[in-house]
């Protein structure tokens, strides 16, 4: 399967499965924005609207995209609100999905799905704002290199979904070369046990201008 139809496969159940990975990167995505406001959202990998709904009482408007048309059918479920517009879009080619200019872009769990983190970066500087924040919670490069994948159980077994491992540097690099630049990293513990490896990475970046960066 490739990720799209494992992302299908995997719809029917992904809110109910035990899924520490998720759940984490909910809380996360919750306490890394709380304390910043905005107008408008463009949520990448909004699945089945695990963080839809709270962006949504944030954001007078919100685009959410995904992949995924069975997981986008779960999250319409759950955000039937006028103010939000799903889209069904694969974010490797162009961005044209994108309707406004916006405050803040998030990706949640996506990244690791993506190769050329180079496309995805120049994408969100090019229809966020100036002023505004990226923000991205992924499974921390720790647990990648311990062999953690996104997976999930079928009838015919075990499903790993195709990954590919980031370093941190590899997010801020390529960030910086589109004006994206690190306001906040932080890292989440299962349980808040910061003697373990850390389960989810969050970067905050914020779009400056090259004037701002004495370019």
């Amino acid at each position: 399967m490739d990720i799209r139809e494992s992302y299908n496969s995997w719809a029917a159940q992904y809110d109910t499965n035990e899924n520490k990975t998720r759940d984490l990167e909910g809380q996360a995505l919750r306490l890394c924005l709380a304390d910043i406001s905005f107008e408008s959202c463009l949520e990448i990998g909004c699945g089945t609207g695990k963080n839809s709904v709270w962006l949504n009482g944030k954001a007078t408007h919100l685009t959410a995209v995904d992949l995924s048309e069975e997981m986008l059918g779960k999250a319409r479920q759950k955000l039937p609100s006028g103010r939000v517009r799903f889209v069904q879009a694969d974010i490797t080619g162009p961005w044209t999905f994108a309707d406004r200019s916006y405050d803040v872009v998030t990706f949640s769990l996506v990244l690791e799905h993506i190769q050329d983190l180079d496309h995805v970066f120049r994408e969100a500087s090019r229809v966020l704002r100036e002023g505004g924040f990226v923000y991205a919670g992924e499974l921390h490069p720790f647990k990648q290199y311990s062999g953690t994948k996104a997976r999930f159980d079928t009838a015919d077994g075990r499903h790993v979904v195709e990954c590919f491992n980031h370093h941190v540097s590899d997010f801020i690099q390529a960030a910086k070369k589109y004006d994206l630049m690190p306001a906040d990293i932080n890292e989440f513990f299962d349980g808040n046990d910061r003697t373990g490896i850390p389960r989810i990475l969050t970067l905050l970046l914020k779009k400056v201008s090259r004037a701002d960066q004495g370019v």
